[in-house]
């Protein structure tokens, strides 16, 4: 784990030095130079995403990706000989910036155990895909920009935009992520579902940095997309954070099952000496009419062998839901464990 923590806090270091070399208005090499690097690194980053990150990685894979596609923009932006190539990548960089906050979310609300219906992430792609198509119209129609030109700035390329009547869209829509993002935070701070304080601390840092960049580039004029950076610092963040998670979480299952043997072993050594008596076969049989579909799953899944970890894999559900569960199934089968529902399986069986 410390080597993994190593490999994400090590280009934190060198995005930030790249990204403050040199001075910005230097010129197009410096610029050009930057983005490029950013978007090398996005690359070796999204590599590296697809090896370490295991659970929920489709979103992962989004949110990299969308840095990667948002730098490539960036860089191509910077280096267009024209307004058609230039046009093409600012369309570039608006499809990984409308898909990037999406990915966010949807990795804090995992990060966080906050669930969702399943047509939100739906809904939110459909959304998503509404707003690219807006911001991709410059050139074809003028609802988003009214007037755009092609201009060199000191050596740089870029576009002289006057901003149509549904611009303000894009920025509603990302003031809309960034608020559901800190009421998601400060929703599982109260719940307290995080592992750790600190973990809290760590994500709304990463929005925060996103939010703050956004809102000093809308109201200043620099030459550099500072966000190219700040996506990089944002991805790295809640991936260092998911994969801490996940190695807790994983510790947390080894004991518990470590735990559930000896306990079986401890309470129930003397019930497998011991006849089922026709009266428990009989309250084992009439409950297995009230499981619900949950607690039918789960007792078909114990009769099959299969493992506590396997089981909250296949239902989706965290560890304290499935231990609900099977205080109600014991409840319900007349038994205490899940050896003595074996036990009383096997003698049914027999008979």
């Amino acid at each position: 784990m410390k080597k993994r923590l190593l490999g994400i806090i090590l280009p934190i270091c060198i995005t930030l030095g790249l990204s403050g070399c040199n001075y910005i208005g230097n010129g197009s090499a410096s610029l050009s130079i930057i983005y490029g690097v950013a978007a090398v690194l996005s690359a070796f980053l999204l590599i590296g995403c697809l090896f370490l990150v295991r659970k929920k990685r489709q979103w992962f894979v989004l949110l990299f990706s969308s840095v990667l596609v948002v730098n490539i923009g960036y860089t191509v932006l910077s280096v267009s000989s024209g307004l058609k190539m230039a046009l093409w990548a600012n369309r570039l960089s608006y499809l990984g910036s409308v898909f990037l906050p999406l990915a966010m979310l949807m990795i804090i609300l995992n990060i966080t155990n906050t669930r969702t219906k399943r047509w939100v992430p739906i809904s939110l792609f459909s959304l998503a895909v509404v707003i690219f198509l807006i911001a991709a119209s410059p050139g074809i129609l003028s609802i988003y920009y009214k007037e755009v030109s092609f201009e060199i700035i000191n050596g740089v390329s870029t576009l002289a935009k006057v901003y149509g009547p549904l611009h303000p869209l894009y920025l509603v829509y990302l003031l809309g992520y960034f608020c559901a993002m800190i009421a998601i935070i400060i929703r599982a701070t109260v719940n307290k579902t995080f592992d750790s304080a600190a973990h809290a601390v760590i994500i709304a840092m990463a929005v925060f940095v996103n939010i703050g960049v956004w809102f000093i580039e809308q109201i200043s004029s620099m030459d550099f997309e500072f966000l190219s950076v700040s996506y990089i610092i944002t991805e790295l963040f809640l991936c260092g954070v998911h994969m801490v998670m996940n190695e807790n979480q994983h510790l947390r299952e080894l004991v518990q099952q470590k735990e559930d043997a000896l306990r079986a072993t401890n309470i129930n050594d003397s019930f497998s000496d011991r006849t089922v008596s026709s009266e428990m076969t009989e309250y084992f049989v009439q409950g297995l009419q009230t499981l619900t579909s949950q607690e039918r799953h789960i007792y078909e899944a114990y009769l099959n062998g299969r493992s506590t970890k396997d089981i909250m894999s296949e239902l989706n559900i965290k560890e304290n839901t499935l231990k609900f569960h099977n205080k109600n199934l014991y409840s319900k089968l007349g038994v205490s464990s899940r050896k003595q529902l074996l036990e009383v399986y096997r003698t049914i069986m027999r008979a």
